[in-house]
């Protein structure tokens, strides 16, 4: 089964960034505050926009379930208080349910945290292993994103491995789900969201777990870097040099069992690289498809987050590597997804 542990929301119909806008607008101009109940969406707008999208390029590529999340750029935590990042995340969240909810044995669900940057960033973070609980527990979700810079692109924020976190990952650690490691948004005119932002996000994220002794109190606590990692498998070696120059254990010791890495990669030759660096028990399978970059690529006729017709033609990939990036991994990662997998194949038995 091909288990693809990235995509996002990012065809919902038009209501949606429209109650967005209303709420964003609200607040600033008056702090007041626009009700969930003022958005409808019907469930044939979610079927339209799922299966003119996200399921038909399933079907077209050959992948089974997508890891399915709200738009990570349009998380955009800086805008407003923290009731408007709750309120926000409750109403995205509430929409990703919906789709697993007509498309069960298609999609399975990831939350967005109601984050806030600044003075509320502790109380956020309260808040967010709430909602958690909330969506794994009544609405059957299996992880969750974690922006490490709720700034938005000015990186005001904490490390990941500060203690204001804990109250999150200890929630995480009791459902046993993941975090996706995910920026959102960039305000910062300097540096572009999808290429600049959201790779600067990774690898420096990756930094922050190599100087922190997280995974000493929380050993069971599993991380997800997008976007094959950033910058980490390409210069390797200055990550494991630096470690030996501290004192420091070595990267498989002290993070290899607690982070691993996805494929959305659009190129050959960087798939590569990154199954030859990263052990394939640590690679997802992943495509963030319908995400960053919709065009063809000229050089293989393919859409360039097709990363299941990439993967497919390296060689140096084994049998059994191939069979845990493609799925194994992912269920070992996101233990709630079994029942999914399960339910997947029942459809599968019923359509024969």
């Amino acid at each position: 089964m091909i288990i693809d542990c990235h995509g996002h929301f990012t065809t919902a119909p038009p209501a949606l960034g429209q109650w967005r806008e209303r709420q964003i607008k609200a607040f600033e101009d008056s702090g007041a505050r626009v009700s969930p109940e003022t958005l409808h969406i019907s469930d044939d707008e979610i079927k339209t926009a799922i299966e003119q999208g996200q399921l038909k390029l399933q079907i077209e590529r050959g992948t089974d379930l997508t890891v399915f999340s709200p738009g990570a750029g349009k998380m955009a935590h800086h805008y407003g208080d923290e009731q408007t990042s709750l309120v926000w995340s409750q109403v995205s969240n509430d929409l990703i349910a919906r789709v697993c909810g007509l498309f069960p044995d298609r999609f399975a669900a990831v939350c967005q945290l109601p984050q806030s940057p600044g003075d509320a960033l502790a109380s956020s973070i309260r808040n967010s292993a709430a909602e958690l609980e909330r969506c794994v527990e009544e609405l059957g979700f299996v992880g969750c994103l974690l922006n490490p810079d709720p700034s938005d692109g000015y990186w005001q924020a904490p490390p990941l491995t500060d203690r204001i976190y804990y109250p999150l990952y200890e929630k995480m650690v009791e459902l046993d789900v993941p975090a996706m490691i995910h920026v959102a948004m960039s305000r910062n005119p300097a540096i572009q969201g999808t290429c600049a932002h959201y790779l600067n996000g990774d690898t420096a994220a990756f930094m922050q777990l190599c100087q922190s002794d997280l995974f000493t109190d929380f050993p069971t606590l599993r991380l997800i870097l997008p976007h094959g990692g950033g910058a980490v498998p390409y210069h390797w070696g200055r990550y494991r040099g630096m470690m030996q120059d501290q004192g420091r254990p070595p990267l498989e010791e002290s993070l290899l069992r607690n982070v691993f890495f996805d494929t959305c990669v659009y190129h050959k030759r960087g798939l590569e690289l990154l199954t030859d660096i990263i052990p394939a028990e640590n690679v997802l399978f992943a495509s963030e498809m319908i995400g960053a970059v919709r065009s063809v690529d000229p050089e293989t006729g393919r859409r360039f987050d097709d990363t299941k017709a990439l993967l497919d033609s390296i060689d140096s990939i084994s049998d059994a590597d191939r069979h845990a990036i493609y799925g194994g991994n992912a269920l070992k990662v996101f233990p709630r997804l079994a029942s999914h997998v399960r339910n997947h194949h029942k459809q599968e038995e019923v359509a024969q």
